[in-house]
């Protein structure tokens, strides 16, 4: 929003400047209206659907059409085109049909009137509908009696939220609205040239320095008279048998055929010395540690790095190393943690970035040195960090939760908890929390203790907990049964309706979050799910399982594997503390998952590509996000390092 409001401040600049104030008034009056609606889907779906259509309003609605198809024209999404002329297709029918229940048949003589001949011309099935208006009982057609059903209207309002769904997170910036980021950018590149220029002005220096001394010690030597070679030069005989009775003297066992042997021989010299001063055997055996300790460090400095030199696939598989590696723009570095890092979030505008590690310690900071880090905050818990999640409507509440059963609520303006909520003594240890995008409410997963191991499939008994974010109250508990198991991850679909839980036991639970039931869930895995995703267009959701196996499930027939990969290669049975996750990217196409190794895959979830390889770390990857609007994905490591890598 901020460089959308920047874009529009340079457009009315240089109109001004240019005197086009007709334009310029034209300008306002169009951004009063925003026919783009910011592109945000539930705003279009209101304008089409509760405006255009209710209020008989076909100039309206045909020119925001029209705009669509000129604007996927000039994008790179030009395959939507197609997808968007028959969604054109239905919403103008849908428009013709509202119009006929609501008796109004002279607006649809007037509207065929008026848009007729390039309707028919565009796509001649319009033929048979210009007979419409004169039927007595056209919704007893067998021709037309689908679209007079709720379910044909219904469907045709879902398939449009999901084709805006898709074609604005995958839409093109203009390049006006870059100009803010390449401005950051450059004021950045600048900085970094200033400091090289002072470094190289600092080497520049010493190298003068030496050069002068240099010169002068040139000078003085010349000086100096020349001094015989036999002098200096020349070292001095040092008679081997006189040395050899010396280390008799001081104890130093010797073969006296030895001695015999080589009393006049100039390399006894050196062996005499060393036996002097150092066992015989000594640098054998140091020589042999270093040996072993070398195949050690190539072996185990970097996880997995020998294993990817092998080159075969597992079960058809891509190995990591046969994957491409990343085009990197940028990349930087945070070493503020002094232990492994458990989660990473960025924020809801992706300004912001919470990181936790394994010592209880969370670290608010941001990446762009144009963005205030008046947020910057380094927050101790004082045990195990579990779960972290932004508010979904903004950057201020960050949710924290723990592994002794505490929820902490951290205002990053007021730079304070502003609420620590406690689960039950039952379930004392919290596994995910999950804010909702539109109410304000958020779901936390709790579990009882259970065993006390390293396995995420030993945890105890589940809860799924609702809470208010207003009032910091739990407002209800959602059912799981009997003894169910631990609920390990969760995740809500865009209007926060459906929320989806996976669990210990493989299950994948979708809940109703206005009616408070489970409405379906199946058995996707068969171990413990890690992590779960709902899928860009909101009809498929992403699982992974500890096994290291990845699906995506059809929610449009429950149970359909609609694709898969095998990463069990890189991606092991971890504790609770750091069970592996994954991370979809703005255009959900990109599937990232955390790795046993220095490097980490990157999913094509659509397309042909295999993939890419992230840049290595110096430890395995822990944790991983991506930016909300941008190419720009987070990886914590074991090494305590949190990398932000812009990729082209």
């Amino acid at each position: 929003m901020e460089n959308m409001q920047y874009g529009e401040e340079l457009v009315r600049e240089f109109l001004v400047f240019r005197g086009f104030t007709a334009t310029l008034q034209c300008f306002d009056a169009e951004l009063g209206t925003d026919i783009g609606k910011g592109f945000q889907v539930d705003r279009m779906l209101n304008l089409i659907f509760s405006v255009y259509i209710p209020k008989f309003q076909p100039d309206k609605l045909l020119s925001l059409l029209n705009f669509f198809k000129r604007y996927i024209t000039s994008t790179a999404e030009s395959a939507y085109l197609a997808t968007l002329l028959k969604l054109e297709l239905s919403i103008l029918r849908c428009y013709v049909v509202h119009a006929l229940q609501s008796g109004k048949t002279e607006k649809v003589v007037e509207f065929f009137g008026m848009k007729g001949n390039d309707m028919l011309h565009t796509n001649p099935d319009w033929t048979c509908w210009f007979a419409i208006p004169y039927l007595k009982n056209p919704n007893l057609d067998p021709q037309f009696r689908i679209y007079f059903s709720r379910e044909w209207y219904d469907a045709l309002q879902l398939s449009v939220r999901n084709f805006f769904c898709v074609v604005f997170n995958g839409s093109r910036l203009p390049a006006i609205l870059k100009i803010s980021s390449e401005k950051n950018t450059v004021h950045r590149l600048k900085k970094d040239i200033k400091q090289l220029n002072l470094k190289l002005s600092q080497l520049q220096a010493l190298l003068e320095e030496k050069e002068a001394h240099l010169i002068q010690q040139k000078s003085e030597s010349a000086l100096v008279p020349a001094v015989k070679k036999d002098q200096i030069g020349d070292v001095p005989t040092i008679n081997a048998e006189s040395l050899l009775r010396g280390m008799c003297e001081e104890g130093i066992p010797f073969c006296k055929d030895d001695q015999g042997a080589v009393a006049s021989s100039a390399p006894l010299l050196d062996e005499s010395e060393s036996r002097q001063h150092y066992n015989y055997n000594a640098p054998q055996k140091f020589i042999s540690f270093m040996s072993s300790d070398s195949i050690c460090s190539s072996s185990y400095a970097h996880p997995g790095e020998e294993r990817q030199g092998s080159p075969y696939t597992e079960n058809g598989e891509t190995a990591l190393e046969e994957l491409p590696e990343v085009k990197v723009d940028f990349q930087e570095t945070f070493l503020g943690h002094t232990s492994p890092i458990s989660r990473c979030r960025f924020s809801a505008s992706g300004d912001n970035i919470a990181s936790a590690s394994v010592d209880g310690t969370v670290r608010i900071w941001t990446y762009d040195p144009s963005t205030p880090s008046s947020r910057n905050a380094t927050i101790y818990c004082g045990t195990e960090i579990t779960a972290l999640d932004w508010d979904c409507k903004s950057d201020r509440l960050l949710l924290i939760g723990t592994a002794d059963g505490r929820i902490k609520a951290w205002n990053v303006d007021a730079k304070r908890v502003v609420c620590d909520l406690s689960t039950s003594k039952q379930f004392s240890r919290v596994l995910d929390v999950k804010c909702s995008p539109v109410e304000p409410i958020f779901v936390s997963a709790a579990a009882s203790k259970g065993q006390v191991t390293n396995s995420i499939q030993t945890l105890g008994f589940a809860s799924l907990t609702v809470w208010n974010m207003k009032t910091w109250k739990a407002m209800s508990v959602l059912p799981l049964g009997e003894d169910p198991p631990a609920i390990t991850s969760l995740c809500f679909n865009h209007n926060g309706k459906i929320l989806a839980a996976s669990a210990i036991d493989g299950m994948i639970h979708m809940f109703d979050m206005a009616a408070g039931l489970q409405i379906t869930g199946w058995p996707a895995h068969d171990s413990a799910i890690s992590s779960i995703l709902f899928g860009p267009d909101e009809t498929s959701i992403f699982s992974l399982g500890i096994d290291g196996k990845i699906f995506e499930w059809s929610l449009q027939n429950p149970g359909q594997v609609l694709w898969s990969r095998n990463c069990s290669r890189f991606c092991k049975p971890t504790s609770a503390s750091c069970r592996h996750e994954m991370a979809l990217d703005a255009n959900g196409k990109r599937l990232l998952v955390t790795s046993d190794l220095v490097r980490a895959p990157i999913y094509q979830v659509q397309g042909d590509m295999n993939g890419l390889r992230t840049l290595p770390h110096s430890a395995a990857i822990t944790t991983v996000d991506w930016h909300p609007t941008l190419p720009i994905f987070l990886t914590g490591s074991a090494d305590n390092s949190v990398r932000v890598t812009s990729i082209l």
